[in-house]
């Protein structure tokens, strides 16, 4: 595991979106997450899991929006863990700390 985000709440579901997951830019830069970066989401309501790729989202609205297929694995107000991974070398990993936020669960905003 390279970042976290852990436990947010989605704030929307476009199906006729081409595809990924809009994340708020202030929690992307928090937890160390690239636009484009492959993330995996992982439903807290309804233990679905999926991977797709990150869209930056505007700074400070705390958006979560699924997006294309993957709308069809979420609902509005459901809670997801957001995660992705890196390949590096064995002794990197070895003392490799990866990023972790925990945001305000009601408005996906960053806390202290």
């Amino acid at each position: 595991m390279k970042s976290k985000i852990h436990r947010v709440q989605v704030t929307g579901a476009d199906l006729n979106y081409i595809g990924s997951v809009t994340i708020d830019e202030n929690l992307m830069e928090a937890a160390n997450i690239i636009q484009g970066e492959k993330v995996q989401i992982v439903n807290i309501n309804n233990g679905e899991r999926l991977e797709t790729y990150v869209i930056k989202g505007e700074r400070g609205k705390g958006d979560i929006i699924l997006n294309g297929p993957a709308a069809r694995k979420v609902a509005k107000g459901d809670i997801v863990i957001i995660i992705s991974y890196g390949i590096m070398d064995f002794e990197e990993a070895k003392n490799f700390h990866p990023t972790v936020i925990f945001p305000n669960i009601e408005d996906n905003s960053l806390i202290g």
